[in-house]
């Protein structure tokens, strides 16, 4: 049976026998994600030599169970952007050296990648972007600005989308580029968020040299990039399908019943709270089992933006109400410390959590976006009114 015709029963056993070769208690997570990669389980779906098998997409939930369940590492923990939303990018545009090149020490956290898109004047309109990228020779120079990078600080490459075209409509002029992050030129300094953390950067590009083997695509072929990277975003921000009960709601279900033994009075006030967010989770949790069922192809399609819409509002609601149900501990924060993290989005306390998550329905897309998305491309609503679509770039008006 070739790999492209692999079922689930087959794709369990490959997973059986990782966990059983490399025992993920007494093996080092990056040994243990190198060996995921080689064996072809890291993304099923993609081709062999890839951290594929060729294999259907949707066999990749029973991978991550068999793995999960023996306590083996998540490489979307360690590596989230990467994972999320280079990886499948590099696969669709990258050349074989390029993949080859990236693609397992990507899985394997041993390098760490940033997604080089938002700008200060371009954050939602991605292709009114500015940072420019001229040709010399075999060689781009890029000059610019980024911001809201998360973990730019920690990463070893950049996915950056640059102007090489300012004289046609925006969408058409734009190239995308794998960015060496110790490059010359790029300078990376920290935004301190509500925690105290700086997660997010933002990265200044002062002629940066880029070799043109360092392109992802045609010259010109930036947006489709964008898109590719967006659309496996919002599956990667939304889209998990964590086991019933789990995650954040099972916090939220951990600390009602405290409260229930504590003080039952005061928690029958929460009791409808807490029971409507559970449903809403157990909601969220079934929709995102769907819509990974139809899912066939490389690339997520819109529907994506549907997850990644109550995703957000979820995390929100239910980090709230956790909040609320502490009481004045929930009005405690503990050290405030500013610091660059190792990791993202990392939620150890309720409070930083509840802080944390404000950030759910900007990040990836902001909720109006997604919300546009949806109209648009899955309703077949009119767009709306872009005085800009047929103006080249040069000519558009910046603030």
């Amino acid at each position: 049976m070739s790999q492209s015709r692999l079922n689930e029963e087959q794709a369990r056993s490959l997973a059986l026998g990782l966990v059983a070769d490399l025992p993920p208690a007494r093996t080092p997570a990056r040994d243990f994600l190198a060996a995921q990669f080689d064996r072809g389980l890291a993304w099923i779906n993609h081709p062999v030599g890839a951290g594929g098998l060729g294999a259907d997409v949707r066999l990749q939930a029973a991978v991550n169970h068999v793995i999960a369940a023996a306590g083996g590492p998540d490489a979307a923990a360690v590596n989230p952007i990467g994972h999320g939303m280079c990886a499948p990018t590099l696969v669709v545009w990258g050349t074989e050296e390029q993949r080859r090149r990236h693609l397992r020490p990507l899985f394997s956290g041993e390098e760490i990648w940033c997604q080089l898109f938002s700008e200060p004047g371009a954050g939602s309109d991605v292709a009114g972007l500015a940072t420019r990228a001229r040709r010399d020779g075999d060689e781009w120079v890029a000059d610019g600005q980024k911001v809201w990078t998360t973990m730019a600080h920690q990463s070893s490459w950049g996915l950056l989308i640059a102007r090489t075209d300012p004289d046609v409509v925006k969408h058409q002029g734009l190239t995308a580029f794998v960015l060496d992050m110790s490059a010359p030129g790029v300078d990376v300094r920290p935004l301190h968020q509500l925690t105290g953390e700086a997660e997010f950067n933002e990265v200044f590009l002062d002629r940066v040299r880029i070799p043109d083997l360092a392109r992802l695509g045609e010259v010109g072929d930036g947006w489709k990039v964008v898109l590719t990277t967006l659309m496996n975003e919002r599956v990667s921000i939304g889209g998990v399908i964590p086991p019933r009960g789990s995650g954040p709601i099972a916090r939220l279900v951990d600390r009602y019943r405290e409260l229930v033994r504590a003080d039952p009075a005061t928690a029958r006030l929460h009791t409808d709270t807490v029971a409507g967010l559970w449903v809403r989770a157990e909601v969220l949790r079934l929709a995102n089992i769907r819509l990974s069922q139809l899912r066939t192809g490389e690339t997520p399609g819109p529907e994506g933006s549907i997850s990644k819409i109550m995703a957000a509002d979820l995390a929100k609601d239910v980090y709230s109400e956790l909040v609320t149900l502490m009481g004045a501990e929930g009005l405690l924060y503990g050290t405030y410390e500013k610091v660059r993290p190792v990791v993202a989005m990392e939620y150890s306390t309720p409070q930083k959590a509840f802080l944390r998550s404000r950030a759910n329905s900007i990040e990836g897309g902001t909720s109006e976006v997604m919300k546009n998305v949806l109209a648009e491309r899955l309703l077949g609503l009119p767009g709306d009114p872009r005085a800009d679509k047929d103006v080249p770039w040069r000519v558009i008006p910046r603030s």
